[in-house]
């Protein structure tokens, strides 16, 4: 890769992942219409699935290579959840 080639990569990659007029000295006003912060408490509580849900119980594994080595110790099947897109479908 030329040096040029390099250095144009570098800017437009820095350029994408800095927002428009962002500054960490300027504090951000609330959106309008935004939510306070007792009323997300509130919502984040009711939305939160009940602790004693059953799919809770399941040791959920977050690497495959782990739960391969577990499988073959326990002589039991995976199960693979693997998508690309929003998990609720709208993509």
């Amino acid at each position: 890769m030329s040096p040029q080639w390099h250095r144009t990569l570098q800017v437009c990659l820095t350029l994408a992942f800095v927002p428009a007029g962002a500054s960490a000295d300027e504090p951000k006003a609330p959106a309008v219409g935004s939510l306070t912060l007792e009323e997300f408490n509130k919502l984040h509580k009711e939305v939160r699935p009940p602790k004693d849900e059953v799919w809770r119980t399941i040791p959920w594994k977050l690497s495959l290579v782990e739960a391969q080595r577990l499988a073959a110790t326990e002589q039991k099947p995976i199960f693979l959840w693997a998508m690309a897109g929003n998990p609720l479908a709208c993509v």
